[in-house]
């Protein structure tokens, strides 16, 4: 069972303007099935997750706008085989803005300024998924595997899973529980550190590259082909799966979880 509410609060003005100061909020409540997933999809402004005691997923979203009217940004919650799929839908005025599961869908935003902060209280064993555009992406206390994507802003990843990141302009940290991820698991940004912590049994082929900045690993390496300050490749334990991190400005840490 689930339910969202819709609550505004605007400022009194004389003059037919919008308030600086505008908002609204918007709630939902709603079970995830463990193995599942609650992904946010936003265009302008953060995300914050936090792990919750509870068993239903909660979703604030507040929308504040200066210009803009906050109202004509709407909210969409999307229910599918794999979890549920939560958007700030921003008017359009081309093709229709959609909110769709992953990569799908359509997010474009033109001349609005309305920011949408989401905050996400994640029960175990759900997964997380945050897509921005236009703001930093924050998770902790997690207990499933996290995934985060924006441009314009710095991640971190707290999580007793698995987690993968991309960003643009911005840092990442994230600290996994788990290395038994299936495939290539990726932290990727282009202006930026990258801070990354793994659980010290971890086996793994390692590839990591940057052109500014150092990198550093707490687990004893094989290296393949030649040692070279900017750019990695070797294999930890028995390797078999992949971890890559890239950057170009800023430095990479492989650091053993609790070190």
């Amino acid at each position: 069972m689930k339910r969202a509410t819709i609550l505004a609060a605007f400022a009194v003005a004389a003059a037919p303007v919008l308030a600086a100061a505008a908002q609204e909020e918007f709630r939902w409540t709603g079970k995830v099935a463990t193995g599942q997933a609650i992904e946010i999809k936003g265009v302008n402004g953060g995300i914050t997750a936090t792990g919750s005691a509870g068993g239903d997923v909660e979703v604030t979203a507040v929308k504040k706008g200066r210009k803009s009217d906050p109202t004509e940004v709407k909210v969409e919650v999307v229910e599918h085989a794999g979890g549920v799929t939560i958007c700030a839908v921003y008017p359009s005025d081309g093709a229709p803005n959609e909110c769709a599961p992953g990569k799908a869908g359509r997010m474009r935003v033109r001349d609005n300024d309305v920011n949408v902060e989401f905050r996400v209280k994640v029960p175990a064993g759900v997964r997380f998924v945050g897509r921005t555009v236009n703001g930093g992406i924050e998770a902790s206390g997690l207990k499933a595997d996290a995934e985060a994507e924006t441009v314009n802003g710095g991640v971190e990843l707290d999580s007793t899973g698995t987690a993968r990141a991309q960003t643009v302009n911005g840092g990442i940290t994230a600290r996994l529980g788990r290395a038994d991820w299936d495939g290539t698991l990726t932290l990727e940004t282009v202006n930026g550190g990258i801070d990354v912590s793994m659980p010290e049994g971890l086996s793994a082929d390692v590839r990591a590259s940057t052109v500014n900045g150092d990198i550093s690993t707490d687990f004893p390496l094989t290296v393949k082909g030649k040692i070279a300050r900017r750019k990695l490749e070797g294999t930890i334990g028995s390797g078999g799966r992949l971890l890559e991190m890239k950057t170009v400005n800023g430095g990479i840490e492989l650091k053993k979880a609790g070190i």
